[in-house]
């Protein structure tokens, strides 16, 4: 394998970087939610469920941003699941890690978690299984003001005001063919194009990422960001 030497010096400054790119991922996949930072059952637990000892070793980290929720799980995840009355919150079959997801930590959970360890959330919307109207559902569910189908939702779940989410995540890895509904990468930017422009009709102040080549091993490898950035690129 080739090696290469990077050298960071201040003196050779090019361009400021975002901070966002000292961010972090949490995702549904093996105890990173359930028994990693979210443990209601635990002497550990806060009265949010959230677990007091991981979230202060994770400070140090310092991370700025924090995707959610997946990863390769966002392809079979339904942003409803996670919402409302815990005990009325379904209990579904995860198939990207084969398991069992209770749906006890969701949207409102994640935002409060954020807010409490200074994170700027990133929302990654389901372009796998689920649909550019079920993304904008989302978008309307955390940003706008109470008194619409979703919002209201929000709302009567605790949540009067806005969550003011700006950071969204088109799909995850969708030119990988281990993915819940891979397509080709014409057929992806046609599904991530009409994402945006219902969510950015919803929110014009959204900043929106799209999936580019995951790996350089499939043959796909940077055809598909070309591709996909001709279609979707003003977005």
């Amino acid at each position: 394998m080739l090696k290469t030497r990077v050298t960071y010096h201040p003196d050779f400054t090019i361009a400021p970087v975002d901070e966002r790119i000292f961010g972090g991922f949490l995702e549904h996949i093996g105890r990173a939610v359930y028994e990693g930072v979210y443990e209601p059952g635990s002497a550990f637990a806060d009265e949010n469920g959230f677990r007091k000892d991981v979230l202060e070793a994770m400070r140090p980290l310092r991370f700025t941003a924090m995707r959610y929720p997946g990863g390769n799980f966002v392809s079979g995840y339904h942003w409803l699941d996670g919402v409302g009355p815990k005990a009325a919150r379904p209990v579904v079959r995860d198939l990207a890690w084969q398991s069992l997801e209770p749906n006890q930590f969701g949207t409102d959970e994640f935002i409060k978690m954020s807010k409490m360890m200074q994170w700027t959330p990133m929302l990654t919307v389901n372009l796998g299984t689920g649909t550019p109207e079920e993304a904008r559902n989302w978008v309307e569910y955390c940003n706008s003001p109470a008194g619409t189908r979703y919002s209201s939702l929000r709302a009567a779940n605790g949540s009067n005001e806005p969550f003011g989410v700006k950071l969204w995540c088109l799909g995850n890895e969708m030119d990988g063919p281990w993915q819940l509904g891979h397509v080709p990468a014409e057929q992806y930017a046609i599904l991530a194009q009409q994402a945006a422009k219902l969510m950015k009709d919803t929110d014009p102040s959204l900043e929106l990422v799209v999936c580019g080549s995951c790996t350089p091993d499939l043959p796909t490898y940077m055809e598909w960001d070309r591709t996909v950035l001709e279609y979707i690129g003003p977005y």
